[in-house]
């Protein structure tokens, strides 16, 4: 728990409010209430993410609230809820929130009228510019390989997550996401620029 959490997590104490888990354990009992809270206690979280994932995007159709508004609805519309904690749902909304886009991506590129790239920005290893499709293409491929790995570059490319968050969510040491991170991104990086043909 970072020195944010730990604030948060004692303001909620002394205001009387329930803690997330006990907000998550009502979510999935069914608590429209409960469901309601927690997204209102991750809405800082989740604009960051979105805004991470649209910044400087050229000729971005989508708003940040939009790409919110997206993900809350499929996470709210899950049927089998298994999250467990504030970082466990943050993971889950970055991966939805790179599914939306890279369904977005594969729309603009399939109208006719327009063929442009559209491209993920991300600042994880300095200032990068992916192309969204090409990089969904080469995270299927190693999903195959390593699902795990696969997760973390969603965690850190799409969720913008640290990775203090992403030792948190897998519950590896920070040392050790540091070197998988190393592992996949050179990975992902030959993918991208060798391809395979379909």
């Amino acid at each position: 728990m970072d020195s944010h959490e730990r604030e948060r997590h004692h303001a909620c104490v002394a205001a009387g409010e329930p803690q997330t888990e006990e907000l998550l354990l009502g979510w999935r009992e069914g608590r429209i209430a409960s469901r309601d809270r927690i997204v209102a206690r991750i809405l800082p979280e989740l604009k960051a993410i979105a805004a991470a994932r649209l910044r400087a995007e050229p000729h971005a159709s989508m708003s940040t609230q939009d790409l919110i508004n997206d993900a809350v609805l499929r996470i709210t519309a899950a049927d089998d809820l298994s999250i467990v904690d504030r970082a466990h749902i943050l993971a889950l909304s970055s991966r939805i929130m790179r599914n939306i886009l890279i369904d977005h991506a594969r729309a603009k590129r399939t109208d006719k009228r327009r063929h442009e790239r559209v491209e993920l920005h991300t600042r994880i290893d300095g200032d990068q510019r992916l192309d969204l499709v090409s990089l969904d293409v080469a995270l299927i491929r190693l999903k195959a390989l390593d699902d795990a790995l696969a997760e973390l570059v969603e965690m850190r490319y799409f969720g913008g997550m640290s990775v203090t968050d992403v030792a948190l969510v897998t519950g590896l040491s920070e040392p050790t996401v540091k070197r998988r991170w190393q592992v996949a991104r050179a990975w992902l990086l030959d993918a991208l620029a060798n391809p395979i043909d379909d």
